[in-house]
C-alpha cells in the first residue's frame, strides 16, 4: 500500500511546517480530507489558532474553530507524520541576497524529527536548487537518514495569493515534483485530494523551482513598465490611466497597471533568480532594472507629494500629511515588505512625519517591523494632503464628503496612488489630484 492510500485511509497523517498565509490556509484545507498536523514554532500564533482566531483572515475565524488542524508548536509531533509540506517564507537580506535562513531552519527542525519512509515537499519560493543542494543536506545530517532510500523529496510551488478570496489553493493549477517517479505519483495524489482544478507535473525539481520564481519575475517586470510610463506621462502631462483603458482595447494588450510592488513573492523572488544568474556568471539586465524601477517608487510618490505642497502653496515642512494604507496589498493584514514605508523614509527627509491610518493592516506587526503606530481613522483631520496608498474596499468606498473631513484649510492635496477614485469630479472639486 503507498503512502497516499494510508493518508487517505487516515493510517497516516501529513504535516504542515510554518503556519502563515501560505501554510494555514493549506492546512485547514487538507484537514477536510486527511489527519493534518500544523506546526509552527510561533507560539503566540498556535495560541491564537487554538483559540479559534485567523489572524491572516485568509480563511476566517469560523473556519478555524470547526477545522480538524492539531495546531502545535512542538516539533516531536511531526514524527505521527509522514508527509511533510515546508511553507515558510524565503525573505531576502537588506542587500537583496536571498535570506534562506526560514528554510534551513524549517529543514533543521524536520530533520530532527523525520521517520523512515516520509515523503518531504517544500512549498517555499527558492533559486533552482536550493531543494536538493540546500535543504536535502541539512535533513541528511538532522535526521541521520539517506534521501532516495529512507525518505523522498519534492517541491510545489505555493500559488496561493493573500487577501483573494477567488483564487485559492483549490482553484489553481498546482505545480509539483519528485526526485524520481515514484515520489512524483505520490506527491500528486496528495495533492489532488484538495486542488480541484488540478496539477501539473513538472519533470523536476529545479524546472518546478524556476517556474516558480519567473511568475512573480515576469509579473514585475510588466509593472515596472507600466511605472516606468506613469513618469514618462506625468512628465507629458497625460493620465497614465486614461492612456491604458485606451491601449486596453486591443485584444492582446496586457492590462497590467503602475503602483508600489512590495510584499514576499513580487517584489523579493526576482532576487533569488538573478542570485543564481549572478553565481553562473550572468549579469540580468531586464530583471534587475524593473526591480530598480519598482524600489524607487515610494520615493517617486513621496517627492511629488512635495511638489504638490509647493504647487498648492503650502509649507513643506511639518506639512500635515495623512497616508491611508500600510499594507503591501489591498484587503490583506500582511506589512511585510510594504514599499508604503519607503513614502513614510522619504516624507520624513523633507521634515514631514506622515500619521498612517489602516484599518486592515496588522498593527503589532507594523509597529515590530517599522516603528510606526498607526493612527484611527476618527483622528486624520485638518490634513494639507492625503495619500491613498493601497486600495481597500474600505477605502474604495469613500465618498467626496468622506474625503473632505480629512482636510484643513487651503486647497486639498490628494494622491491617489492606485486610481480609485473619480479624477475628474475631484478636479472639479478643485482638489489637486495626482496619480501614477
Amino acid at each position: 500500500m503507498s503512502l497516499y492510500q494510508d493518508i487517505v485511509n487516515k493510517k497516516e497523517s501529513l504535516s504542515l511546517i510554518g503556519l502563515g498565509y501560505v501554510g494555514m490556509p493549506i492546512a485547514v484545507a487538507f484537514a477536510k480530507k486527511v489527519k493534518v498536523i500544523g506546526y509552527d514554532l510561533n507560539e503566540k500564533k498556535i495560541a491564537l489558532y487554538k483559540s479559534g482566531v485567523d489572524p491572516t483572515n485568509e480563511v476566517g475565524n469560523e473556519a478555524i474553530k470547526n477545522t480538524t488542524v492539531e495546531f502545535t508548536a512542538d516539533e516531536t509531533r511531526l514524527r505521527e507524520a509522514k508527509f511533510h509540506i515546508v511553507a515558510v517564507p524565503t525573505p531576502v537580506y537588506d542587500d537583496h541576497t536571498p535570506d534562506l535562513t526560514p528554510v534551513e531552519g524549517a529543514s533543521r527542525i524536520l530533520g530532527r524529527n523525520l521517520t523512515k519512509g516520509s515523503v518531504v515537499v517544500y512549498e517555499s519560493t527558492v533559486y533552482p536548487g536550493v531543494t536538493e543542494d540546500v535543504c536535502v543536506p541539512i535533513l541528511e545530517k538532522e535526521s541521520g537518514l539517506k534521501c532516495g532510500v529512507d525518505f523522498k523529496v519534492g517541491y510545489s510551488p505555493e500559488r496561493i495569493n493573500p487577501g483573494d478570496k477567488v483564487h485559492r489553493l483549490e482553484t489553481i493549477t498546482k505545480i509539483v515534483s519528485g526526485m524520481d517517479a515514484e515520489s512524483l505519483d505520490e506527491i500528486a495524489n496528495v495533492y489532488e485530494l484538495v486542488v480541484a482544478a488540478g496539477v501539473h507535473r513538472a519533470p523536476c525539481i529545479k524546472v518546478a523551482e524556476a517556474a516558480k520564481v519567473i511568475e512573480n519575475s515576469q509579473r514585475d517586470i510588466n509593472i515596472a513598465f507600466m511605472n516606468e510610463l506613469s513618469i514618462i506621462f506625468n512628465k507629458i502631462g497625460i493620465d497614465t490611466k486614461s492612456v491604458l483603458e485606451a491601449a486596453g482595447t486591443k485584444w492582446n494588450f496586457l492590462k497590467f497597471y503602475p503602483g508600489l510592488v512590495g510584499g514576499h513573492c513580487i517584489g523579493v523572488d526576482p532576487y533569488y533568480l538573478t542570485y543564481k544568474a549572478e553565481i553562473l556568471g550572468y549579469h540580468s539586465q531586464v530583471i534587475l532594472a524593473g526591480r530598480r524601477i519598482n524600489d524607487d517608487m515610494g520615493k517617486y510618490v513621496a517627492e511629488n507629494c512635495v511638489k504638490s505642497l509647493i504647487k498648492a502653496e503650502k509649507p513643506v515642512k511639518n506639512a500635515k500629511v495623512a497616508i491611508l494604507g500600510f499594507t503591501f496589498k489591498e484587503n490583506c493584514p500582511d506589512t511585510r515588505n510594504s514599499k508604503v514605508f519607503d513614502i513614510v523614509k522619504e516624507l520624513r527627509e523633507y521634515g514631514i512625519e506622515p500619521q498612517i491610518a489602516d484599518p486592515t493592516a496588522d498593527a503589532a506587526e507594523a509597529k515590530h517591523l517599522y516603528g510606526v503606530e498607526f493612527t484611527d481613522m476618527a483622528n486624520i483631520r485638518d490634513m494639507d494632503a492625503v495619500i491613498l496608498a493601497v486600495a481597500h474596499d474600505a477605502f474604495a468606498k469613500f465618498t467626496m464628503q468622506d474625503m473632505d473631513k480629512l482636510y484643513g484649510e487651503g486647497q486639498k492635496i490628494l494622491l491617489d496612488i492606485k486610481g480609485l477614485l473619480d479624477r475628474e469630479e475631484y478636479e472639479s472639486a478643485d482638489y489637486l489630484y495626482w496619480r501614477l
